[in-house]
């Protein structure tokens, strides 16, 4: 047997072992992340606002345009 046909398969393989790892601690760092960043939003009330906010203001503007006489 020759010392490439042992080689090659064995650098192959530690290759994939290495790509493997990788993909693996970066998408756990990614689940962190935003695991991290959904609970600061969670403590803090961050995110979006709904449009609801520009419902209020009018529904609250028409009110004040009724009550006065």
């Amino acid at each position: 047997m020759d010392g490439m046909q042992v080689a090659l398969p064995v650098l192959g393989i530690v290759a994939v072992a290495a790509l493997t790892f990788y993909a693996v601690s970066f998408a756990e760092i990614r689940e962190k992340s935003l695991r991290d960043l959904d609970d600061y939003e969670d403590e803090n009330g961050g995110g979006f606002k709904s449009s609801l906010s520009s419902r209020e203001r009018r529904a609250r503007r028409k009110a004040e345009k009724d009550s006065k006489p």
